[in-house]
């Protein structure tokens, strides 16, 4: 394990084991763990490490991978074809993704309850066709317990910036970063 994931998850580990704090809006109930677009294929292949800090920490845990979601949801567009040749015209039904992505998640959602941490993976294949924050505010009053958004990319003084090449947002999650010390 690279000590940059090791310092990540001891990081949320410590967050996840303070008290939840009752009461919060959805959109502080999101928590996004932030790491360097190349260690995507590590951060995947530790995740069980957050799964296992969660649940010792006495919180359930529920996985959503929304990596596929584009090509499942375009290979089910009946005029998928007339989009490859003229990717523009996509541009007229991109909010259908998105509605579809958001529909998934408040489904996972809707199966969790005020002590689960519902995490979701593959936000970067939304890149070009929808945007995180976007889906999270949609969802961000469905959030019973917390949300964690592994998140590719960049967090400088409360602006994220996805695979460091979409122009940052503000957002109020909580950053977990690799340099966090509490």
């Amino acid at each position: 394990m690279s000590s940059r994931i090791a310092r990540l998850i001891q990081s949320y580990q410590r967050h996840i084991e303070l008290p939840w704090q009752p009461g919060l809006a959805g959109i502080q109930r999101v928590i996004f763990v932030v790491y360097e677009k190349a260690e995507e294929l590590r951060i995947r292949y530790q995740v069980q490490e957050f799964e296992i800090a969660t649940k010792s920490a006495g919180h359930n845990w529920l996985q959503v991978d929304i990596t596929d979601d584009f090509a499942q949801w375009m290979a089910g567009q009946e005029y998928r074809e007339g989009y490859f040749e003229s990717p523009e015209d996509l541009q007229d039904i991109l909010a259908d993704f998105t509605a579809t992505v958001v529909a998934k998640l408040n489904a996972v959602l809707a199966e969790a309850d005020e002590n689960t941490v519902v995490a979701i993976q593959g936000v970067a294949s939304l890149y070009g066709f929808s945007h995180t924050s976007e889906v999270v505010n949609a969802i961000a009053n469905n959030i019973p317990g917390r949300l964690l958004v592994f998140f590719p990319g960049e967090y400088h003084q409360n602006n994220y910036r996805l695979l460091d090449a979409r122009p940052g947002w503000n957002y109020q999650a909580v950053p977990i970063t690799a340099a966090d010390t509490l």
